[in-house]
């Protein structure tokens, strides 16, 4: 089936999927994913914004994310190396528990530490959390799209992205909870039990059914391969770089705003409840509506129409931030400029999530995931970590939401062209198209 294929299905067709034991995998996946985000996004933000640090000091911090977009150096080590002794439980079963086991060790590094006193410890406790989240993601994204059949990959995305929402939700809500009553250092202890239902899935499941092996006996001309083979197969198909081109600058704008908003609530005088109870709980509910209303659009309007209707909505998403900005302190206002971003995010991160999954070579999947994965962010993180404070400070926070805004239309325009051009089905990898499993909707 290919990964466009929209075919005529009941709804009860649509919503099948999302009861099968492979999506519900990913939803389990999804939740062991969201955490470290939190544990150095927002959760970090807000607690480095109440101990009195600066601004451009406090989104300088946002930077501890471009870990994530250099994974791609060492993705193929998931793919080729085989790990001993935990090895004999597959490739990626062995890879998953010693990175959760890494992700828990580093949370309760980033526990320990304090910013008021030792700034320094702290942004390196934060980088540690983010290699080790990064390397989970790896194993994770990987196990979810060859856990997943073909025709899974919409419904299996939306749960993996219902997790994600609950895993950095319940971590960023517990945080606030806990860091209220306990202090941060036991908010963040708490937190790192959210590596374990990823851990206990792979356990329970064990290697993936369409997992290849990309080498054979190890030698160094194998890992070799290894690292090579995966960005070589990539950039050998049609339209490649445009495709990359799209997946760097689809999310600045949307990534520059997201990784601010704290910064508003606080600015804005929302207190700790208020931000648990209209951004992390409206946010939550309208996250996981998205997130449905984005498996079935994936499913009955085939992959182009729906990833395009996802970008527009992201985009103009911004612009209740900038709104909110200027009304003020209003919690009704934060409801609804939370509600139909959460909502615009959840639905589009089924569908992007899925577009991005398909276009892996099943050889390959840690590696080239990475790659794109890494890719798609990296520009809205640097920015954010190196420009967001001091353009808030110089133009305020209405324009900068507008800005966010403008700089995401380019990403719309680009794909609108791929999918007309055919180069989005031209440059499909074999874990959207691959034919050994059918659909037994179609």
């Amino acid at each position: 089936m290919s990964a466009d294929t929209s075919g005529q299905r009941t709804l009860m067709d649509s919503v099948r999927p999302y009861l099968e034991k492979e999506s519900l995998a990913a939803f389990f996946l999804g939740m062991s994913s969201g955490f470290p985000y939190a544990m150095i996004g927002a959760t970090l933000t807000t607690r480095l914004a109440q101990d009195g640090i600066d601004k451009k000091t406090v989104t300088a911090f946002t930077l501890a994310f471009l870990v994530y977009n250099l994974k791609v150096f060492w993705a193929w080590v998931v793919d080729g190396v085989h790990l001993p002794l935990l090895g004999r439980m597959g490739q990626r079963v062995s890879w998953m528990l010693l990175s959760g086991a890494l992700v828990m060790a580093a949370v309760a590094n980033l526990a320990l530490v304090d910013p008021s006193a030792d700034l320094g410890a702290t942004v390196l406790a934060a980088v540690l959390v983010g290699v080790a989240g990064a390397t989970f993601d790896i194993v994770i994204d990987a196990y979810r799209i060859e856990t997943l059949k073909p025709y899974q990959l919409g419904t299996g995305s939306g749960m993996s992205q219902y997790g994600w929402r609950i895993g950095s939700a319940g971590a960023g809500a517990l945080a606030l909870v806990a860091s209220a009553r306990y202090g941060w250092s036991a908010a963040y202890l708490f937190c790192a039990l959210f590596a374990l239902p990823a851990m206990l899935t792979a356990l329970a499941l064990g290697e993936p059914a369409r997992h290849r092996d990309p080498v054979g006996k190890k030698g160094v001309g194998d890992v070799v391969a290894s690292i090579i083979g995966p960005f070589g197969e990539f950039f050998r198909r049609n339209g490649a770089w445009l495709v990359l081109a799209f997946i760097l600058i689809h999310k600045v704008g949307d990534t520059l705003a997201n990784l601010t908003f704290r910064l508003l609530f606080n600015d804005l005088g929302f207190s700790n409840d208020e931000i648990a109870i209209w951004d992390v709980g409206v946010g939550f509910w309208a996250y996981l509506i998205g997130i449905f209303i984005g498996g079935i659009a994936y499913t009955r309007m085939g992959l182009k129409r729906s990833v395009l209707v996802a970008l527009v909505l992201m985009a103009v998403s911004n612009l209740s931030f900038a709104a909110l900005a200027a009304a003020g302190h209003s919690n009704l206002g934060m409801a609804g400029a939370i509600g139909f971003e959460n909502m615009a995010s959840g639905y589009g991160g089924v569908v992007v999530v899925a577009y991005f999954s398909a276009l892996c070579d099943l050889r390959y999947t840690a590696s080239q995931y990475a790659l794109i994965s890494a890719s798609a962010s990296v520009i809205g993180r640097f920015a954010t970590g190196t420009t967001a404070g001091g353009l808030i400070e110089s133009m305020g926070y209405v324009n900068f939401y507008i800005l966010t805004t403008l700089l995401a239309l380019p990403g719309v325009v680009l794909f609108w062209w791929m999918g007309h051009s055919g180069l989005v089905d031209a440059a499909m990898g074999t874990a959207g198209e691959d034919k050994s499993d059918a659909d037994p909707f179609a």
